[in-house]
């Protein structure tokens, strides 16, 4: 079968953190198809399970989630306008955050990919030295040399 003949459509995940790389990488999505009719978009953000012994109690683990998760309501709520103020339908944007363990955020993100609709990934490229990126690897390195089936755009 030729590539993108089973999984082609015009879904776009969008892995997002709270990063400028991140909000560029929405910004360049909706400049570039905002307005164009047939698009959706799913604006991702994998929020990673803490170790059990980072907090001192559940208590604090469930207070720090809380407030963790009104943050990250806020950034999707916000790059979720930026779409719509871009020419994206409000019914074609789709926010989504989970909590999950993550060995590695990339892992995460793909495992998203494989259980949607989705054919194109954006991330935007992480901010790291080269050095920084040959010792610990970036997530966007990692999506695009394990990404399959799928288009990945990085974003600088």
């Amino acid at each position: 079968m030729p590539f993108g003949e089973k999984r082609f459509n015009k879904n776009i995940l969008i892995a997002v953190d709270e990063s400028e790389n991140a909000r560029r990488a929405v910004t360049y999505v909706g400049k570039l198809l905002g307005g164009i009719k047939g698009f959706k978009v799913l604006i991702l953000h994998i929020i990673r399970q803490p170790e059990e012994d980072y907090f001192p109690n559940l208590s604090e683990r469930d207070k720090w989630l809380a407030d963790y998760q009104m943050k990250v309501d806020a950034m999707l709520d916000d790059y979720r306008k930026i779409l719509i103020d871009s020419g994206f339908a409000p019914a074609a944007v789709a926010v989504r955050s989970m909590l999950r363990h993550c060995p590695s955020l990339a892992e995460c993100i793909l495992f998203e990919l494989q259980q949607t609709q989705y054919h194109t990934i954006v991330v935007g490229r992480q901010g790291l030295s080269r050095s920084e990126a040959f010792l610990f690897g970036s997530v966007s390195s990692k999506i695009v040399n394990h990404a399959r089936d799928c288009t990945v755009w990085v974003v600088e």
